[in-house]
């Protein structure tokens, strides 16, 4: 990933926190030299010497053939915003865009055993609505068996992370204050979301 020095994102548990909150991602793997990609839901396991990043394809989705033989990116990007070059000082300024992206690369293993494809279904609806446990628990094992046929569960050990933090630190405090006061004002909730990240700046 191409990152000024203006732009660094280095911070681990920072980043780490920003995959869980934005952990529908994109995973691009390498077929015949030309990258494929698929947009999964993750559930991200920190430990202090491993990132898990844990997800699965439909069984009919030919990616997951790839991602055990060669090295995958998946990319957290959320939110972002346009800047206009009116919040800026000077005349001679151009439009940008204001956004956080973490890279995270590292090669998969299949899930193959049916107990531990049940447990990562398991976590996934814990992370995501853990309320609906209960009734995913009531369903026929019969139910349960199915979809974890159809599925093709997988994890990838991070083996490089790359963040980027483009928040208008190049700008003043004032240009800063007009950018935030613009964005806090939108309807778009994502472009509000990207304010609150420049005002903690």
């Amino acid at each position: 990933m191409y990152t000024p020095n203006h732009f660094q994102f280095t911070d681990k548990a920072e980043i780490v926190a920003f995959m869980k909150q934005y952990s529908f991602a994109t995973i691009v793997t390498v077929k015949d030299s030309i990258p494929i990609a698929t947009q999964l839901p993750f559930i991200i396991e920190d430990s202090q010497d491993k990132l898990i990043l844990g997800s699965h394809f439909a069984v009919a989705n030919e990616q997951s053939k790839y991602i055990g033989a060669t090295t995958s990116l998946v990319i957290f990007t959320e939110p972002h915003a346009y800047i206009s070059p009116v919040h800026y000082d000077k005349l001679e300024s151009v439009p940008t865009w204001d956004y956080i992206a973490v890279h995270a690369y590292g090669k998969a293993k299949i899930v193959e055993d049916e107990t531990a494809k049940l447990k990562a279904l398991e976590q996934m609806i814990q992370f995501y609505e853990k309320d609906y446990l209960q009734q995913w628990e009531s369903l026929p094992d019969k139910f349960k068996k199915g979809m974890i046929r159809g599925i093709v569960a997988f994890e990838l050990e991070v083996t490089d992370l790359q963040g980027q933090k483009k928040l208008s630190q190049n700008k003043t405090e004032t240009e800063r204050h007009r950018i935030t006061e613009h964005l806090s004002k939108s309807e778009n909730t994502v472009e509000k979301d990207i304010a609150d990240y420049i005002k903690k700046l």
